[in-house]
Protein backbone atom coordinates (compact mmCIF):
# COMPACT_ATOMS: atom_id res chain seq x y z
CA UNK A 1 0.00 0.00 0.00
CA UNK A 2 0.99 3.45 -0.73
CA UNK A 3 2.45 5.95 2.85
CA UNK A 4 -0.98 7.27 2.48
CA UNK A 5 -2.89 4.63 2.83
CA UNK A 6 -0.31 2.98 5.38
CA UNK A 7 -1.28 5.83 7.68
CA UNK A 8 -4.84 5.12 7.65
CA UNK A 9 -4.67 1.81 8.74
CA UNK A 10 -2.32 3.08 11.58
CA UNK A 11 -5.12 5.62 12.69
CA UNK A 12 -7.81 2.80 12.59
CA UNK A 13 -5.40 0.90 15.54
CA UNK A 14 -5.13 -2.05 12.39
CA UNK A 15 -1.23 -1.80 12.64
CA UNK A 16 0.46 -3.13 15.46
CA UNK A 17 4.15 -3.69 16.27
CA UNK A 18 5.25 -6.19 18.77
CA UNK A 19 1.88 -6.92 20.08
CA UNK A 20 1.28 -3.29 20.66
CA UNK A 21 -0.56 -0.40 18.35
CA UNK A 22 1.70 1.61 16.28
CA UNK A 23 1.75 4.96 16.24
CA UNK A 24 2.38 7.10 12.52
CA UNK A 25 6.53 7.91 12.74
CA UNK A 26 7.09 5.06 14.73
CA UNK A 27 10.77 3.13 13.90
CA UNK A 28 11.19 -0.41 13.83
CA UNK A 29 13.94 -2.82 13.07
CA UNK A 30 12.31 -4.88 10.66
CA UNK A 31 14.92 -7.74 11.18
CA UNK A 32 14.01 -8.27 14.63
CA UNK A 33 9.97 -6.08 15.29
CA UNK A 34 7.31 -8.40 14.15
CA UNK A 35 4.80 -5.58 12.58
CA UNK A 36 1.37 -7.35 11.57
CA UNK A 37 -1.57 -5.34 9.55
CA UNK A 38 -5.14 -6.66 10.27
CA UNK A 39 -3.59 -9.42 12.25
CA UNK A 40 -1.73 -10.63 9.20
CA UNK A 41 2.47 -10.98 9.77
CA UNK A 42 4.02 -8.03 7.54
CA UNK A 43 7.14 -9.53 5.37
CA UNK A 44 7.62 -6.49 3.31
CA UNK A 45 11.08 -6.56 3.82
CA UNK A 46 11.73 -9.53 2.29
CA UNK A 47 10.30 -8.80 -1.28
CA UNK A 48 12.79 -7.87 -3.63
CA UNK A 49 12.10 -4.53 -5.70
CA UNK A 50 13.59 -3.08 -8.79
CA UNK A 51 12.30 0.55 -9.43
CA UNK A 52 13.33 2.74 -12.42
CA UNK A 53 13.29 6.81 -11.66
CA UNK A 54 13.65 9.51 -13.83
CA UNK A 55 15.57 11.92 -11.44
CA UNK A 56 14.66 15.63 -11.94
CA UNK A 57 17.55 17.78 -11.56
CA UNK A 58 18.23 20.11 -8.16
CA UNK A 59 17.89 16.65 -5.82
CA UNK A 60 20.98 14.39 -4.89
CA UNK A 61 20.91 10.91 -5.03
CA UNK A 62 21.10 9.87 -1.36
CA UNK A 63 18.50 8.81 0.69
CA UNK A 64 19.17 11.59 3.07
CA UNK A 65 21.38 14.89 3.11
CA UNK A 66 23.17 17.09 5.87
CA UNK A 67 23.34 20.31 3.85
CA UNK A 68 19.06 20.14 3.60
CA UNK A 69 19.28 19.18 -0.32
CA UNK A 70 16.15 17.90 -2.28
CA UNK A 71 16.94 13.82 -2.00
CA UNK A 72 15.35 11.05 -3.58
CA UNK A 73 13.32 9.48 -1.44
CA UNK A 74 11.40 12.71 -1.73
CA UNK A 75 10.26 11.48 -5.28
CA UNK A 76 9.24 7.80 -3.77
CA UNK A 77 7.09 8.74 -1.16
CA UNK A 78 4.59 6.33 -2.14
CA UNK A 79 6.75 3.16 -2.41
CA UNK A 80 6.27 1.55 0.95
CA UNK A 81 9.73 -0.55 0.72
CA UNK A 82 12.96 0.83 1.34
CA UNK A 83 15.44 0.76 -1.72
CA UNK A 84 18.89 2.41 -2.49
CA UNK A 85 20.41 3.90 -6.00
CA UNK A 86 22.85 1.74 -8.06
CA UNK A 87 25.14 4.22 -8.68
CA UNK A 88 24.98 7.88 -9.10
CA UNK A 89 24.03 11.05 -11.05
CA UNK A 90 25.06 14.24 -10.15
CA UNK A 91 22.34 16.96 -8.69
CA UNK A 92 22.68 19.03 -11.77
CA UNK A 93 21.66 15.49 -13.81
CA UNK A 94 18.72 14.42 -14.86
CA UNK A 95 17.68 10.76 -16.39
CA UNK A 96 17.15 6.89 -15.75
CA UNK A 97 18.50 6.24 -11.82
CA UNK A 98 17.92 2.27 -10.90
CA UNK A 99 16.82 1.62 -7.44
CA UNK A 100 16.48 -1.98 -5.33
CA UNK A 101 16.68 -3.71 -2.39
CA UNK A 102 18.36 -6.56 -3.70
CA UNK A 103 22.05 -6.13 -2.65
CA UNK A 104 22.81 -9.12 -4.70
CA UNK A 105 21.23 -7.11 -8.13
CA UNK A 106 23.18 -3.53 -6.64
CA UNK A 107 26.18 -4.80 -6.60
CA UNK A 108 26.10 -6.66 -10.09
CA UNK A 109 25.40 -2.94 -11.54
CA UNK A 110 28.04 -1.15 -9.71
CA UNK A 111 30.85 -3.34 -10.37
CA UNK A 112 33.14 -2.86 -13.10
CA UNK A 113 33.39 -6.07 -14.59
CA UNK A 114 29.90 -6.13 -15.98
CA UNK A 115 30.80 -3.21 -18.82
CA UNK A 116 27.27 -1.98 -18.83
CA UNK A 117 26.88 0.85 -21.46
CA UNK A 118 25.15 3.88 -20.46
CA UNK A 119 24.08 6.21 -23.19
CA UNK A 120 23.64 10.15 -21.74
CA UNK A 121 22.01 12.79 -24.13
CA UNK A 122 23.96 16.18 -23.75
CA UNK A 123 23.38 19.53 -24.92
CA UNK A 124 26.64 22.11 -24.53
CA UNK A 125 26.39 25.71 -25.44
CA UNK A 126 27.97 26.55 -29.16
CA UNK A 127 27.47 24.15 -32.07
CA UNK A 128 30.17 21.98 -31.85
CA UNK A 129 32.18 21.40 -34.93
CA UNK A 130 32.87 17.42 -35.90
CA UNK A 131 37.10 18.03 -35.08
CA UNK A 132 35.92 18.94 -31.26
CA UNK A 133 33.90 15.52 -31.22
CA UNK A 134 36.62 13.61 -33.03
CA UNK A 135 38.60 14.85 -29.65
CA UNK A 136 36.16 13.86 -27.43
CA UNK A 137 35.98 10.29 -28.73
CA UNK A 138 40.58 10.45 -28.05
CA UNK A 139 42.41 8.85 -25.74
CA UNK A 140 41.68 11.42 -22.52
CA UNK A 141 43.04 11.60 -18.77
CA UNK A 142 41.07 13.29 -16.64
CA UNK A 143 42.17 13.54 -12.73
CA UNK A 144 45.30 11.73 -13.61
CA UNK A 145 43.14 8.62 -14.93
CA UNK A 146 42.90 7.68 -18.44
CA UNK A 147 39.64 7.11 -19.33
CA UNK A 148 38.60 3.94 -21.42
CA UNK A 149 37.60 4.67 -24.78
CA UNK A 150 34.01 7.04 -25.14
CA UNK A 151 31.66 7.36 -27.83
CA UNK A 152 30.47 10.48 -29.10
CA UNK A 153 28.26 11.38 -31.85
CA UNK A 154 26.17 14.24 -33.19
CA UNK A 155 22.53 14.72 -32.01
CA UNK A 156 21.91 17.69 -33.60
CA UNK A 157 23.28 21.71 -34.16
CA UNK A 158 20.46 24.23 -33.46
CA UNK A 159 20.25 27.99 -32.17
CA UNK A 160 23.80 28.34 -30.78
CA UNK A 161 23.74 24.68 -29.08
CA UNK A 162 24.74 21.14 -29.63
CA UNK A 163 22.96 18.07 -28.69
CA UNK A 164 25.65 14.78 -28.51
CA UNK A 165 25.18 11.18 -27.27
CA UNK A 166 27.81 10.39 -25.15
CA UNK A 167 28.17 6.40 -24.86
CA UNK A 168 30.16 5.10 -21.51
CA UNK A 169 31.18 2.01 -20.24
CA UNK A 170 31.96 3.65 -16.84
CA UNK A 171 31.11 6.12 -14.47
CA UNK A 172 34.05 8.03 -13.10
CA UNK A 173 32.97 10.66 -10.72
CA UNK A 174 31.37 13.94 -13.12
CA UNK A 175 33.35 12.33 -16.32
CA UNK A 176 31.39 13.81 -18.76
CA UNK A 177 31.20 17.68 -17.47
CA UNK A 178 35.09 17.19 -16.77
CA UNK A 179 35.69 16.16 -20.46
CA UNK A 180 33.32 18.71 -21.76
CA UNK A 181 35.15 21.17 -19.53
CA UNK A 182 38.79 20.00 -20.90
CA UNK A 183 38.02 20.91 -24.08
CA UNK A 184 36.56 24.26 -23.21
CA UNK A 185 32.94 23.52 -23.68
CA UNK A 186 30.00 24.10 -21.49
CA UNK A 187 27.15 21.58 -20.37
CA UNK A 188 23.64 22.88 -20.34
CA UNK A 189 21.69 19.91 -19.51
CA UNK A 190 22.82 16.04 -18.96
CA UNK A 191 20.62 13.24 -18.98
CA UNK A 192 21.02 10.10 -19.16
CA UNK A 193 18.76 7.62 -21.37
CA UNK A 194 19.65 4.10 -20.50
CA UNK A 195 21.70 1.76 -18.30
CA UNK A 196 22.62 -1.42 -20.37
CA UNK A 197 19.52 -2.46 -21.98
CA UNK A 198 17.16 -0.42 -19.59
CA UNK A 199 15.80 2.50 -21.70
CA UNK A 200 14.04 5.54 -19.51
CA UNK A 201 10.93 5.48 -22.39
CA UNK A 202 8.35 8.07 -22.01
CA UNK A 203 8.95 8.03 -18.28
CA UNK A 204 8.43 12.31 -17.12
CA UNK A 205 11.06 13.75 -14.46
CA UNK A 206 9.83 12.84 -11.08
CA UNK A 207 8.19 9.64 -12.54
CA UNK A 208 8.99 5.99 -11.17
CA UNK A 209 7.66 2.56 -11.87
CA UNK A 210 9.03 -0.91 -10.85
CA UNK A 211 10.62 -3.04 -13.57
CA UNK A 212 8.91 -5.58 -15.47
CA UNK A 213 9.55 -9.46 -15.41
CA UNK A 214 11.61 -9.20 -18.46
CA UNK A 215 13.63 -6.16 -17.08
CA UNK A 216 14.00 -7.48 -13.27
CA UNK A 217 15.44 -10.83 -14.84
CA UNK A 218 17.69 -9.31 -17.19
CA UNK A 219 19.26 -7.34 -14.08
CA UNK A 220 19.68 -10.79 -12.41
CA UNK A 221 21.22 -12.79 -15.23
CA UNK A 222 23.85 -9.75 -15.88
Amino acid sequence: MSRRAAEKEIEKGRVTVNGEPAVIGQKIDPRHDKVKVGGRVCRGEDRKVYIMLNKPRGYVTTMSDEKGRKCIPELLSDLPLRVYPCGRLDMDSEGLLLLTNDGDVAEKLMHPRNHLEKIYHVKVRTEVPQEIINRLCAPMEIDGYKLKPVSVALISRENGATKLRFTLFEGRNRQIRKMCEKIGLEVMRLRRISVGELNIGTLKPGQWRFLNHSETEYLKNL
